[in-house]
């Protein structure tokens, strides 16, 4: 009974060790953005440090989806910091994170193919930031519309090297964090014993 009701507490809200990873990777993800931007530029490409962190906190923490929401705002907040396009991202970052908050749903047998979702979701995630932002962008510049295509090779690239990035981090930030992975139906079998 005990461990049902420490279930249901935790899925209220987010714990502190969940808000203050997210502030965690979010502040990595500007920090990185910002020093490391100019440095990991690869034909044009590169990764959006912001976007690969929020799409780590929310694989991670696995929040309810108002928490993705408002982890995408703070993202879109962090990016005014950044030259671009003011208030673009709030609306890109809000899409992106809200995707991957519906992605994460998705059950996983193993972790194998935890690992596997968590690295689509991120990828799946960046394109509908990127591919909003690019939009956002032309509607309100009123450019040319088929200048767009341009930008699909650098957004099919940014997330990439997002899911990249996402991959590689997934299992080390799980065992530092002693979360555990989705179990499988024998662990589970195992437990109801």
């Amino acid at each position: 009974m005990e461990k049902r009701e420490l279930k249901t507490k935790a899925k209220k809200g987010l714990s502190l060790q969940d808000l203050l990873l997210t502030a965690v990777l979010l502040a990595a993800g500007a920090v990185l953005k910002f020093f490391a931007g100019t440095f990991t530029n690869l034909f044009g490409m590169k990764p959006n440090f912001i976007i690969a962190m929020y799409c780590m906190a929310i694989v991670l923490i696995r929040p309810k989806i108002y928490y993705s929401i408002i982890i995408g705002l703070l993202a879109g907040a962090i990016c005014q910091f950044f030259p671009g396009t003011p208030y673009l991202n709030f609306g890109s970052e809000l899409a992106g994170a809200l995707a991957m908050g519906l992605l994460i749903m998705i059950p996983a047998k193993n972790k194998t193919v935890e690992i596997v979702l968590a690295a689509v979701s991120t990828f799946i995630s960046t394109v509908i930031s990127g591919g909003l932002y690019v939009v956002l962008l032309f509607v309100f510049i009123k450019s040319d519309p088929s200048a767009m295509v341009a930008y699909v090779p650098i957004v099919l690239g940014t997330a990439t090297l997002n899911t990249i990035i996402v991959a590689l981090l997934y299992v080390p930030l799980m065992k530092v964090l002693k979360k555990p992975f989705i179990s499988t139906p024998k662990e589970e079998s195992s437990d109801n014993e």
